[in-house]
């Protein structure tokens, strides 16, 4: 075969496509010249030469193809925005409880001067007699044990039978109130040791039946000595 009869094949087998290149590109602004030939047996073929006598021939304008552009490049996909940070709300630790010590008291009795440890710094006022302050000799001196308490008691018939009337408090009584001052915590915590040492020998002293309430005020004195451990 020749070079133009297979050029020309290959232009036959290019023209055989017409039809669906129209439908695809429609009217061009510029095209090529196409042959249709129709043989006298009906057979149809397409060529870029005109036919021959023998056929019928119909001249049809084939577009030429747009110059190859690319396609656009698809658009970025949007990246998701970061979202903040959690922020896990923090529970705070419950504070702990302040451990405080039980404010204790050095107490002065007004009768005699003893000394004594209370919980209250205000102790009630009360009633002593006169002989007992050191005021003066009164007659229930004696019934304290002064030393004419014999004497007295043999002259007065009260005193011997051991009776204090209302009018013996009235003129030999008088209201006396103990003096308290606040103990340092030094001293708090000594004295709930002393304590707590003596209700435990106790403790191990007393038959069982008697230890419960023993054990309880044990119990109590530990608690207060909490803040003395700090």
């Amino acid at each position: 075969m020749s070079t133009q009869q297979a050029t020309r094949t290959r232009r036959a087998a290019i023209v055989r496509g017409l039809p669906l290149l129209l439908l695809l590109f429609g009217a061009p602004a510029a095209a090529e010249t196409i042959y249709k030939c129709t043989a006298r047996n009906g057979q149809v073929s397409y060529q870029d030469t005109p036919c021959a006598r023998s056929s019928q021939q119909q001249t049809l304008n084939m577009p030429t193809p747009p110059p190859a552009t690319s396609l656009p490049a698809p658009p970025a996909a949007p990246v998701p925005a970061t979202p903040p940070p959690v922020r896990i709300a923090q529970t705070p630790a419950p504070a702990a409880e302040p451990v405080t010590l039980p404010q204790l008291y050095s107490c002065v009795r007004a009768t005699d001067g003893t000394s004594y440890v209370s919980r209250d710094g205000h102790p009630n006022a009360y009633l002593a007699p006169l002989g007992m302050l050191g005021a003066f000799q009164s007659p229930l001196s004696s019934v304290y044990g002064g030393k004419n308490a014999t004497q007295r008691a043999a002259s007065d018939p009260q005193l011997a039978r051991g009776r204090i009337t209302s009018g013996l408090i009235a003129s030999n009584y008088t209201w006396v109130q103990d003096r308290c001052r606040p103990m340092s915590a030094y001293e708090i915590c000594l004295t709930l040791r002393d304590q707590l040492s003596d209700v435990e020998d106790k403790i191990h002293k007393a038959f069982q039946s008697d230890q419960p309430p023993l054990e309880r005020q044990a119990a109590g004195l530990r608690k207060d000595m909490a803040g003395c451990n700090r």
